[in-house]
């Protein structure tokens, strides 16, 4: 696992660069600004982040399934399986988990607010798929971390999962065109894009659906899954009611976004 940051820089980089070039040759919505006006923030936040992580981790969530592992911490070092089931039953665990905490982050205000930077973008494509307040990012963290131990997660397991999300965040972030029959059918195994966008709705019903960001099942299986926007992909307003001026797309007003305005009808557990 030495070589984890270089594995997860270079698919980073590698699944980034086929995502913008996607979205140059099929675009699947008009943009409403230019990305030299948002990408520069956007990915701001993403080299904030990565820098917010390593300064209060003294460890990687790879190295805490490590520790987990020698340490025999965890439901899953209890299991005597074989060893690529181990490693499926972390990773559709962890997806879980995540779809969990996405739920969360939409229920309860305080922690909307926060989500709320990475809904603010009126347009959605392979940068969204990174931008998280630094907050947020902290705080998923610490959940992460509390759940590779609870479940004793491997370290491959931990290390794909990280590699993965990645990777399908921005896949189904990006903006991009794809046949409708290919979009049904992956819809099966993968969040696509066009699933997910509809989660970048203006509108409060569709932004609280699809949660998903790797897996789709749980969308399906727990009554959160909605297949159409009410308008069509291309009609249909992104990010909040409330921050509607491409001037809020500044870092310096993305970061303290969470902390004026109002949550609008938004959150689960507040008021419509």
């Amino acid at each position: 696992m030495s070589q984890e940051p270089l594995i997860r820089l270079t698919s980073f980089i590698g699944v980034f660069a086929l995502m913008a070039v996607w979205e140059l040759m099929a675009p699947r919505r008009p943009l409403t600004a230019r990305r030299v006006n948002r990408w520069p923030a956007n990915l701001s936040i993403v080299g904030l982040n990565t820098l917010t992580v390593r300064l209060l981790f003294s460890t990687t969530a790879v190295g805490v399934a490590a520790l987990a592992a020698q340490n025999q911490w965890g439901v899953l070092n209890f299991v005597d399986w074989p060893n690529w089931v181990t490693v499926v039953a972390a990773l559709v665990v962890m997806d879980f988990v995540l779809y969990l905490q996405h739920v969360v982050f939409h229920a309860v205000p305080l922690l909307w607010r926060l989500h709320m930077m990475h809904h603010a973008d009126l347009d959605v494509d392979v940068t969204t798929g990174a931008r998280f307040h630094p907050v947020e990012i902290v705080l998923s963290m610490l959940i992460k971390l509390a759940a590779i131990t609870v479940t004793g997660a491997p370290p491959v397991a931990v290390l794909t999962f990280e590699v993965v999300l990645n990777a399908t965040s921005m896949f189904n972030h990006s903006n991009v065109r794809m046949p409708e029959t290919l979009d049904r059918l992956l819809r099966w195994i993968v969040v696509t894009p066009d699933m997910h966008r509809i989660h970048h709705s203006v509108a409060r019903d569709e932004t609280n659906s699809n949660f998903g960001f790797s897996l789709p099942w749980w969308d399906r299986l727990l009554g959160t899954y909605r297949p159409e926007p009410a308008k069509s992909q291309i009609e249909m307003p992104l990010g909040l009611e409330q921050f509607r001026d491409p001037r809020e797309l500044t870092l310096a007003r993305l970061l303290a976004l969470p902390f004026r305005g109002g949550t609008g009808a938004y959150p689960l557990g507040g008021r419509r």
